[in-house]
């Protein structure tokens, strides 16, 4: 599979963000998106999961066959928010998102115990910590099977272990084939990714 942007633009309010975006990533890259803020990363994100219209060029997937013939379908997003319901428990949350996105190689309690948030299922999401919340929604890219993932500020909120703890996850997301595209203003340690700075000349 192959996940190709070429001459992207975005807008926001009517106005340009971004303009002349083009990378292609095959199985087992990443892309890790730099540069200030309202350079256009988030926006970039969006645009790429079809969450925003892009407003000029184009933006597709490459060998995704039946399982995968769209971007939107190909596509998990993790944004700022994590799109969680307050007074459902955790595992409630998980299984409306798998329901809707579909299974994955692990179960709900398996993506819990790979977040370090085993034996919380059961509490309502509003109860954990920032923390704790952030990788509830990172649970949320492990219980269903999507090749690509879209990453905005994904250590967000986390502490040092935690953040290692994702890095392995991404790193076995790679291993397997899968591309990640990560706007961030912190190291990831994702190995041998490309580099996107928005405003600078494009991968």
């Amino acid at each position: 599979m192959r996940l190709i942007a070429d001459d992207l633009s975005g807008e926001r309010g009517g106005e340009t963000v971004f303009a002349g975006v083009g990378f292609a990533l095959g199985n087992g890259e990443a892309l890790t998106v730099t540069g200030p803020n309202g350079s256009g990363k988030s926006t970039l994100l969006r645009v790429v999961a079809g969450l925003l219209p892009h407003a000029h060029g184009r933006i597709a997937v490459e060998g995704g066959g039946e399982d995968f013939p769209t971007v939107a379908s190909a596509c998990h997003y993790l944004g700022h928010q994590n799109a969680m319901k307050a007074a459902l428990t955790v595992s409630e949350n998980l299984e409306f998102w798998q329901s809707f996105a579909g299974n994955g190689k692990l179960g709900i309690t398996e993506a819990l115990e790979d977040v370090g948030l085993d034996g919380l299922g059961h509490l309502p999401f509003g109860y954990l910590s920032t923390g704790q919340k952030r990788r509830a929604a990172i649970a949320k890219l492990l219980i269903s099977h999507r090749p690509v993932w879209l990453l905005d500020e994904p250590t967000a909120g986390l502490d040092k272990a935690s953040e290692a703890q994702f890095a392995a996850l991404m790193r076995d997301h790679c291993q397997a084939g899968g591309i990640i595209v990560a706007a961030t203003h912190l190291p990831l340690g994702l190995e041998g990714a490309k580099t996107l700075e928005m405003g600078r000349a494009h991968v």
